[in-house]
């Protein structure tokens, strides 16, 4: 029986994962983690020096090292980085340890919230457009592997999709309580 102690937030860059982690954590009493920032806070410099002195990999290497972490934590709400899922390793430490919500929203939506943000090393090009949509072309059926629940989190107001995944929650652990009995 799958172990659904914790929630992880899921999905490409800007679609409201740590805002929506902080307001699920915040609705259901536990403690909120954002891997990145808690990776920023034990290099204690940002993501983007991190890739520029170690690149991908190696931020992809501290991000493994984090979420295997954070997983072992019972009880919490995580928001993950948007390439999290590109390691088994980390898609395996999510499936197996909690409920996993891919949020989604439109590439349009994506670039809007996006558009002032200069922390985002993948989007450091001369078409973030594109980039996104390569991203997405990518990660989707990672995310979609993963997930335990999709929502659209670019149409839906934030509370809407807090009550929402607070329900597929509940009835998955409703699900498991069935199981056990």
């Amino acid at each position: 029986m799958k172990k659904l102690e914790n929630i992880y937030l899921i999905g490409l860059m800007g679609v409201g994962k740590t805002t929506i982690g902080k307001q699920l954590a915040k609705a259901l009493q536990r403690p909120f983690y954002d891997s990145d920032k808690v990776i920023e806070d034990c290099m204690g410099v940002d993501i983007p020096t991190i890739f520029s002195y170690e690149g991908e990999e190696g931020f992809r290497l501290r991000e493994q090292a984090v979420i295997r972490q954070l997983t072992a934590i019972p009880g919490i709400v995580m928001a993950t980085g948007g390439g999290s899922v590109i390691r088994a390793e980390n898609r395996e430490a999510l499936k197996s340890s909690g409920f996993v919500v891919y949020l989604h929203c439109s590439i349009d939506k994506i670039l809007y919230r996006t558009r002032h943000d200069t922390q985002r090393p993948l989007l450091r090009t001369d078409n973030p457009r594109q980039r996104l949509q390569s991203l997405l072309a990518d990660r989707d059926p990672l995310y979609m592997a993963c997930a335990d629940f999709k929502i659209d989190s670019g149409s839906l107001p934030g509370k809407t999709v807090v009550k929402t995944i607070l329900q597929q929650y509940q009835a998955a652990l409703e699900h498991n309580e069935s199981i056990a009995s």
